[in-house]
């Protein structure tokens, strides 16, 4: 089966599931894991921006977007002419449903499987020993942080992390003075590249909280790549539970 996947995570996933870029044909510009696999596999543009005439030139038996990462219209005008799956991941059990899925469809049961349950195992053993408020900053001028119907949100919640923002929805655009209450600022490395420069720029506001960044593609990336996080996750939660123990 030949498929174009629009979503970054998910094409890290088929090729963690042991697909092949005989089969995977067509990528976004984003799709960047794993990367010496996708570099030998067809740009068809951005998750925002996708090349139609150029997936219709590469004639997939399989499209696979995503309801939050891809365009509505762009996505339809495809189905017009191929096969398109459109995932939707909210939270853990969704990305379960999806891994089990794709298994289903490429024949790869048992290997999807395998990444559910090392997922299930990080996100039980990665837990702070008590909720710590956190804010978790996705851009810059303005800022914006994420509400509690996001994927962020959850992956916060399954590890220990209570977001202030949990009252609002989406990706809302916030003050300075509205991140107050965390206890932790986290100032994720995408989709805004946050720098240690930004984090001074917020240190004037904050000279006392623990400002830090943080690797946003373990909290935003669905698929199979919470499952390669463990050591990520282990080193956040040891460096959280130090500031709490230093305080």
């Amino acid at each position: 089966m030949k498929v174009v996947s629009l979503v970054p995570s998910i094409t890290e996933a088929l090729f963690d599931l042991g697909l092949t870029e005989n089969e995977v044909i067509g990528r976004t510009k984003f799709c960047i894991h794993p990367s010496e696999k996708v570099k030998n596999v067809t740009v068809i543009g951005g998750t925002k921006n996708i090349n139609i005439e150029k997936i219709k030139a590469l004639q997939p038996d399989l499209i696979l977007a995503n309801k939050e990462e891809n365009v509505k219209e762009q996505v339809e005008a495809l189905m017009d002419d191929f096969k398109v799956i459109v995932t939707n991941v909210e939270n853990i059990e969704d990305n379960y449903y999806l891994l089990k899925t794709l298994g289903r469809l490429f024949n790869k049961e048992e290997k999807a499987q395998c990444f559910n349950l090392k997922i299930y195992d990080i996100l039980n053993e990665a837990k702070v020993s008590s909720r710590v408020k956190v804010a978790y900053l996705i851009w810059k001028n303005p800022y914006m942080t994420i509400g509690s119907d996001t994927f962020i949100h959850k992956i916060l919640g399954e590890i220990g992390f209570e977001n202030i923002f949990k009252d609002r929805n989406r990706y809302p655009v916030i003050e300075t003075e509205d991140l107050k209450e965390a206890e932790i600022i986290m100032l994720s490395s995408e989709p805004f590249p946050f720098k240690e420069k930004h984090i001074e720029e917020l240190k004037v506001f904050y000279p006392d909280k623990k400002i830090m960044i943080v690797d946003g593609e373990a909290f935003s990336w669905y698929g199979t790549h919470i499952a390669k996080c463990e050591s990520y996750f282990k080193k956040l939660i040891a460096e959280v539970k130090q500031l709490k123990c230093d305080r």
